[in-house]
C-alpha cells in the first residue's frame, strides 16, 4: 500500500472517536441519568458491569471481522450499529432491562467497530507509522469520552429527549466520514467456519512462543492498568469536590492530560522499546500515586489525582497499542482478529484492579485505594523488568520476529 494514498496519521487515528463517544455516553451520562431518575446506586453499578462485561467475551465474534466484507464496511455497520443501540437505551431510561440490553448491544458493537478498525489500520500504516497511529486512536478514544462525558448531559437537559438522542447519534457516526479517505483492502474470501479454525490454529501456535507470551503477561499483569482512573470519580466526595467539578474533571478534565499522554509515547519510541516503555510508565505512574499521600483531601487535590491518572493510563493505552501493532505486523489476513485477542487481554487488569482498589478502600479509605494501587502496580513492573532483563536475547525489543511468525503461520494454513 503506498504511503501517498493515505490521509495524515492524526487523521485516520482520529476515526477511532466513535468508540470514545460511545464511552462518553455509556459510562458517564447514562449513569448520572439513571440517579437522577432515583435508581439506586447498586441497580446502576450492576447495569454498568453488564455494560462493561464484553471487553471479555466479545472477543469470540472477532473472526468474522476478516472474512466476507472489508474492514471498513465492518468498522461502520457496527459503529452504526452502536449507535442505534445506545439511543435506544437513552429513550428507554425508565425501562431499565430494554435498556441495560440496549447498552450491552451498544459494547459489543463498539468493541468489534474497534476491532476492526485496528485491524484495517494495521494492514494500512507502515512499520515506521505504528507508534504514532497507536498514539492517535488513544487520543481519538480519551478525547471523544472526555467530550461526550462533559457534552451529553447538557445537551439531554437543555434538548427535548428525541432531538437530543438523535444529536448524540449523529455525533458518533461524523467521524466514520474519514473512511472514505482512506484505502481499503478486500479481505480474504473465506468462510466464516474456516476463520475461526484458522483463528484457533494460529492463536495456539503462537502463544507458545517466548514473544506473545511476553505481550500476554504484561497486559494481564497489573503493571500499567490505572484502574484507579475508573475508581476516583466515585470518590469526589471524600476530597469535597462538588458534582459539577467532578463531571468536569472525569470529562473535559481528561482531554488534555490524555493527549499528552498519548503524544508521548510515540516521541520516546525512537529510542526506547516499547515494552520497557511500557514497565517504566507504570512505575512513574505508581510513584506519583504515592506523592499524593503526602497532600490533603481537597477539591484540587481530587483534580491533580484524576488529571495524573489520565495522563499515565493514556500513555498506557498509547505503548499497549504499540506492542499489539508490532506483534501484528503488516499485511496479516487475521489482523482484526489477532487484534481482537489482544485488547482482550489488556481489558482484564482494569476489572480486577477495580477489586483490589476497592478493598483498599475498604482499608483505609482514599489512602487505602492509594497505596494498594501503587504497590500492586510498582512490584509487578519491577518483577516483570527483572523477567524480561534476565531472559537470553532482546526480550525488550520490538515482535517483529511475532509479526513474521503469524503471516508464515498464515501463509502454511
Amino acid at each position: 500500500m503506498s504511503d501517498r494514498r493515505l490521509p495524515p496519521i492524526w487523521l485516520m487515528g482520529l476515526s477511532n472517536a466513535p468508540l470514545g463517544f460511545f464511552s462518553g455516553i455509556a459510562f458517564f451520562a447514562i449513569p448520572q441519568l439513571l440517579a437522577a431518575h432515583h435508581v439506586s446506586e447498586a441497580r446502576i453499578a450492576a447495569i454498568t458491569a453488564a455494560a462493561i462485561s464484553p471487553t471479555f467475551w466479545a472477543v469470540i465474534f472477532g473472526p468474522i471481522l476478516d472474512v466476507f466484507f472489508s474492514r471498513r464496511w465492518y468498522a461502520t455497520v457496527l459503529f452504526a450499529l452502536a449507535a442505534t443501540c445506545i439511543c435506544t437505551a437513552l429513550l428507554n431510561i425508565n425501562h431499565l432491562v430494554i435498556l441495560e440490553i440496549a447498552m450491552v448491544l451498544a459494547t459489543v458493537a463498539s468493541l468489534l467497530g474497534n476491532t476492526a478498525l485496528g485491524g484495517w489500520l494495521s494492514t494500512i500504516c507502515g512499520t515506521d507509522q505504528r507508534n504514532s497511529i497507536s498514539a492517535w486512536i488513544n487520543i481519538a478514544l480519551i478525547s471523544g469520552t472526555g467530550v461526550m462525558a462533559a457534552a451529553a448531559g447538557e445537551i439531554l437537559r437543555h434538548m427535548p429527549l428525541l432531538p437530543a438522542v438523535s444529536l448524540l447519534g449523529a455525533i458518533i457516526m461524523l467521524p466514520t466520514l474519514i473512511f472514505l479517505f482512506m484505502p481499503a483492502p478486500g479481505p480474504d474470501r473465506r468462510l466464516a467456519g474456516e476463520s475461526f479454525t484458522q483463528f484457533n490454529r494460529e492463536i495456539f501456535a503462537l502463544i507458545r512462543r517466548r514473544e506473545v507470551l511476553i505481550g500476554l503477561v504484561l497486559f494481564i499483569s497489573p503493571c500499567g492498568s490505572f484502574a484507579l482512573s475508573n475508581l476516583l470519580p466515585g470518590l469526589g466526595n471524600d476530597f469535597h469536590a462538588s458534582p459539577s467539578m467532578v463531571s468536569l474533571a472525569g470529562g473535559m478534565g481528561a482531554i488534555v492530560p490524555g493527549v499528552l499522554g498519548c503524544l508521548l509515547f510515540p516521541l520516546l519510541a525512537k529510542r526506547i522499546p516499547a515494552r520497557f516503555l511500557y514497565l517504566a510508565g507504570g512505575t512513574v505512574g505508581g510513584l506519583y500515586t504515592l506523592t499524593l499521600l503526602l497532600l490533603p483531601h481537597a477539591p484540587w487535590v481530587f483534580v491533580l489525582a484524576l488529571v495524573g491518572a489520565f495522563l499515565f493510563q493514556a500513555f498506557s493505552f498509547a505503548a499497549q497499542a504499540g506492542i499489539i501493532f508490532e506483534v501484528i505486523g503488516r499485511n496479516n489476513p487475521l489482523a482484526a482478529t489477532t487484534f481482537t485477542f489482544l485488547v482482550a487481554a489488556s481489558n482484564i487488569p482494569l476489572t480486577y484492579m477495580l477489586v483490589v482498589d476497592g478493598r483498599g478502600y475498604a482499608w483505609r479509605g482514599v489512602a487505602g485505594s492509594f497505596i494498594v494501587d501503587a504497590a500492586v502496580s510498582i512490584t509487578a513492573c519491577l518483577v516483570m523488568g527483572l523477567v524480561l532483563s534476565r531472559l537470553s536475547g532482546n526480550a525488550f525489543g520490538s515482535g517483529t520476529e511475532v509479526a513474521e511468525t503469524i503471516h508464515i503461520l498464515t501463509e502454511e494454513s
